[in-house]
């Protein structure tokens, strides 16, 4: 799992400092709320639609791992064994077509991946056995929790392959950013125009929370630094 705090001052790294850094650890300085916004001014979905987290302080940065599952066939296949190729700090991206009847993930899976140093799970559908993820502090995003098992009931479609969450096409290797208020994708094909923007937001947003401490009212505040177009397309 990513620890890294939520972006709280202002960037004034380098270009050539940024540059070092990978991905992940860049959008690690900022919160889901801001890539949300970054995503927006740029045109682009991201936002996972009722994916919430499982238990209170949870982040996460990695690139996806995809399943898709779909209902069993007669007889039943295999609910997968893909969990040996994911790679550490990677995210399972798990597509269960937002069922809420059976689950994909479990107690096992959960201390599997944890040992492995998977950066956590996403689920569009439930999860059960939440007990070992809190206890592990695991990040688990789903649209819930039930005990009924998906074995027999759901089978692997494709591994790493698109798969859709929560409204929102998800390939391998996007990049996903979880915290308390959700979860985010980032296509790859956009992660430095969203860095970008994510970081000129983040700036901004400050600024206004520096005016408004200092003295100066929200409407004064917000319209100094430009709050109500920060999601806005350019020309809009």
């Amino acid at each position: 799992m990513t620890g890294t705090t939520e972006h709280t001052g202002t960037v004034g790294e380098t270009g050539a400092a940024e540059d070092a850094r990978s991905a992940e650890e860049r959008f690690a300085a900022f919160s889901t709320a801001t890539v949300s916004d970054a995503l927006d001014r740029l045109g682009r979905t991201g936002s996972l639609l009722g994916i919430a987290p499982l238990g209170p302080g949870q982040r996460m940065v990695g690139r996806a791992y995809t399943v898709r599952y779909v209902s069993a066939s007669t007889p039943p296949g295999t609910v997968g064994d893909y969990l040996d190729d994911v790679p550490p700090g990677g995210v399972v991206v798990l597509d269960n077509d937002g069922r809420t009847d059976c689950t994909v993930w479990g107690d096992i899976l959960t201390a599997v991946a944890n040992a492995k140093g998977v950066a956590g799970t996403v689920i569009d559908g439930v999860c059960r056995d939440v007990h070992r993820a809190l206890d592990l502090a695991y990040p688990v995003y789903s649209r819930g929790r039930f005990m009924r098992t998906g074995k027999d009931r759901v089978e692997v479609a494709e591994v790493q392959g698109p798969v859709n969450i929560g409204g929102v096409q998800v390939r391998p290797g996007d990049l996903i950013v979880g915290d308390q208020d959700g979860v985010v994708a980032v296509p790859q094909d956009c992660e430095e125009q969203v860095l970008a923007v994510a970081g000129e937001i983040a700036e901004r947003e400050e600024g206004i929370l520096r005016a408004a401490l200092a003295g100066a009212s929200i409407a004064e505040a917000r319209a100094a630094y430009g709050y109500h177009n920060l999601q806005r397309k350019a020309g809009s």
